[in-house]
């Protein structure tokens, strides 16, 4: 069953790129009408079920639960605004690859927590990071808005470890439905603030536009991120974020299938280093005992 919700998860949030840069491309929509639309829909399904069956789950929740969940639903919020702003400004390939090093940066919080990796873990964010600098070099001669995208995508990624990392503390005691429904409402929430300081328009768009709100909600968030959510119940956040990874690729090969976008070749020596170097980094995870006894306390890196 797990190994179905992560091929699931995968193909849900690769399609996230494609979906919103063509959303984007094609409609008034805006970038944090997206992110508004598809929490605040995702939050009300998800609601449903737990309404129906347990509707007392949502009276336990804890002090605790609730700060963890919070935590995680300002720092989604925040990540879908960088990356789905960066859509706009740079390529659907390089701004997935970039967001997806959010498990890279899982393991350099380690770093600073105390936790010794392996050299391999080492050498592969070294690669990984190595294909940060080729795609941004790349793009930075290409044109400033397209680096200006690379470092929102960046950003995204940061935050998108933060994320998770705050999720899987909040879901080691909080049922799947009862989190996805606090988190992605509060993060609507959050993210309906960020569009009325910015006056970005979260209404008022034509049948299109809805429809693309409407496939990016149930591939991306109900499909995808609830996968991974529910993933992160019986596996550590540093191997969930792993195995997004796949992302990588299912992205850049949809952007060129439906979108027919191209990209230097440079572009896509950087997103090879940046899948093998994160992909290297799982290995020398797996590979080494003292992280796996530290896997369940991945969660706590959030706590400052």
């Amino acid at each position: 069953m797990n190994f179905f919700l992560a091929a699931l998860g995968v193909l849900g949030v690769a399609s996230s790129g494609p979906l919103i840069a063509a959303t984007l491309g094609a409609t008034s929509v805006s970038a944090l009408a997206i992110a508004f639309w598809r929490n605040a829909i995702g939050a009300a399904v998800m609601a449903g079920p737990v309404l129906v069956r347990q509707p007392r789950q949502f009276g336990r929740v804890t002090g605790s639960e609730f700060r963890w969940s919070l935590a995680a639903a300002v720092a989604l919020a925040l990540h879908f605004a960088c990356f789905i702003t960066s859509l706009q400004l740079t390529s659907v390939a390089a701004a997935t690859a970039l967001v997806c090093l959010q498990s890279g940066w899982i393991a350099v919080f380690q770093l600073f927590r105390g936790v010794r990796h392996r050299w391999q873990v080492l050498a592969g964010l070294g690669l990984a990071f190595g294909g940060v600098v080729a795609i941004t070099g790349f793009d930075m001669g290409s044109s400033p808005q397209a680096l200006v995208g690379d470092l929102l995508a960046v950003a995204g990624g940061v935050l998108a470890g933060i994320y998770t990392l705050a999720g899987g503390k909040a879901r080691q005691t909080m049922g799947t439905g009862v989190y996805t429904t606090l988190c992605y409402g509060m993060c609507a929430a959050v993210v309906a603030v960020l569009a009325l300081a910015t006056g970005q328009p979260l209404a008022g768009f034509d049948a299109t536009g809805w429809l693309g709100i409407l496939a990016i909600t149930v591939c991306a968030q109900l499909v995808g991120h609830t996968a991974f959510n529910h993933l992160l119940a019986t596996m550590s956040p540093l191997l969930v974020s792993m195995i997004i990874l796949l992302e990588i690729p299912g992205a850049a090969l949809l952007a060129a299938a439906f979108l027919g976008e191209t990209l230097p070749a440079g572009t896509y020596a950087g997103l090879g280093m940046i899948l093998v170097g994160l992909a290297v980094v799982v290995m020398g995870q797996r590979r080494s005992r003292a992280v796996r006894r530290a896997a369940a306390r991945l969660a706590e890196l959030g706590t400052d």
